[in-house]
């Protein structure tokens, strides 16, 4: 019988009481402190309705593992990454669901190098669960708030960028926080940098009832209507956690991450890690191909997830990774999605150059992207999707590292992929000819359609 597996792209999710049982819960905290082995180990967790209860739950059961354990409170997950790297700590866990609805809630434990866990590790937190070996202790372990966690977080942010000349430009920046932890964090981060900060959706809210928790380009007009009528430099909005950012120009145009996250490594990284390698997954737009060769930095491609981006970055010492959803890791700060450090880098950026957002943007390799997502019954459809997909047409090649990148030729491809998070077939699609992805993006959504259909 082959188990369950617990962990997702992203750490262990579900609907609060239902997949995602008290039960569940203490289970796998005693399973991750016997997996960690000693403390003390730091929890914090979004602004989701469900997570001061989850919390309390994790933190009692690590105590009664014998682990001492410091209350972060109401974070956003970078912060809490941050203090389990470099706070002294034996490793971290974030009680968040991310981006999922507001029903949802998760368990995310990262390494004593503020990383998430490797994908082997999670493996061996689900032998420990399943089998039940759970380390046993004589004593209680300690509890006690760390308040130290944001201010800490927010220093090491203003050394890594030039304070000095982001203050000088006065700018001003629009900000939707989606109600999530992110409102606590990365607009005192830019007042800190002098800017004027024009705040949406400021108020934390579990139910997200803003926009969402998930920021995408369809559901930001509020954003760029801000940044419009306000005269920003930029916009930028978070998801629920606060580890992604998705921006937009001065002129209200949002783009994907994978846009703005190959303009960074462009501009700001040029002149700092010269020759420097950047990580990210497969699915990641050729922009960042065709800056990379330009800047003579090196692309290294993962298999879609943070955890594979991250992960590989800590490996090679990389101090770029970046994911289309929003998602940018720096390196110097952690190497994890982190939204305020990103906003901290996109002024560090724009402080260095008269030019402004957009003009930055236009500079860039132009491509045409597709996304688009269709719900799925099964793990079986899933794979006859995938491979119809795979089997039909003469492509020029196909890459397998994660479902299936389908190479039109040398300037066009379109990848199918089963979601890690959700019940979802996900295609991407992008190339430098508009009418050839719309032609493309048409005839392979019809082979899903009609594959799902049977």
């Amino acid at each position: 019988m082959q188990r369950a597996r617990l962990f997702g792209t992203n750490g262990v999710r579900g609907v609060w009481g239902r997949e995602l049982t008290s039960d569940l819960v203490i289970d796998l905290s005693y399973a991750i402190a016997t997996y960690y082995g000693k403390g003390p180990i730091v929890v914090g967790y979004d602004g989701r309705k469900s997570s001061p209860v989850v919390s309390r739950l994790v933190r009692s059961t690590l105590n009664s593992a014998g682990l001492d354990v410091a209350d972060a409170g109401l974070v956003p997950t970078p912060c809490l990454q941050h203090a389990a790297k470099r706070l002294g700590y034996n490793g971290g866990i974030m009680i968040t669901a991310s981006h999922n609805p507001p029903e949802y809630n998760g368990i995310k434990p990262a390494a004593s190098d503020g990383v998430e866990i490797p994908r082997e590790d999670e493996l061996k937190v689900e032998d420990i669960f399943y089998s039940k070996k759970f380390a046993t202790t004589s004593g209680n372990g300690q509890q006690y708030a760390d308040d130290t966690v944001v201010p800490k977080y927010i220093e090491r942010v203003l050394a890594l960028v030039n304070a000095e000349k982001i203050r000088k430009k006065d700018f001003t920046v629009a900000m939707d926080t989606g109600n999530g932890a992110q409102a606590a964090v990365a607009p005192v981060i830019a007042k800190a940098l002098g800017c004027k900060v024009l705040v949406i959706n400021g108020a934390i809210d579990g139910d997200f009832p803003g926009r969402g928790s998930e920021p995408t380009p369809d559901n930001l007009g509020v954003l760029a209507e801000t940044v419009r009528n306000g005269k920003a430099d930029f916009g930028v909005a978070f998801d629920g956690d606060g580890d992604r950012s998705i921006f937009c120009d001065d002129n209200g145009q949002i783009y994907w991450g994978d846009k703005t996250g190959s303009l960074l490594a462009k501009n700001l990284l040029a002149a700092r890690h010269r020759g420097a390698e950047i990580v990210c997954p497969v699915n990641t737009s050729m922009v960042l191909d065709k800056v990379a060769e330009q800047a003579g930095l090196k692309v290294v491609h993962t298999k879609v997830g943070s955890v594979e981006v991250s992960r590989e970055m800590v490996k090679r010492k990389a101090p770029l990774g970046l994911e289309e959803n929003g998602g940018f890791m720096y390196g110097p700060m952690n190497e994890v999605r982190d939204g305020a450090m990103t906003t901290a880098l996109v002024l560090d950026m724009l402080a260095e150059t008269s030019k402004s957002f957009s003009q930055l943007v236009e500079e860039l390799p132009r491509t045409f992207q597709h996304k688009t997502k269709f719900s799925c019954s099964s793990r079986e459809v899933v794979e006859r999707v995938v491979r119809a997909c795979m089997d039909h047409g003469s492509p020029k090649r196909i890459e397998t590292m994660d479902g299936a990148k389908i190479w039109i030729d040398d300037e066009t491809w379109l990848m199918v992929r089963p979601s890690g998070t959700e019940p979802l077939i996900r295609v991407y699609a992008e190339s430098t000819d508009r009418a050839l992805l719309e032609s493309k993006v048409e005839e392979y959504s019809r082979i899903v359609r009609s594959k799902m259909a049977h």
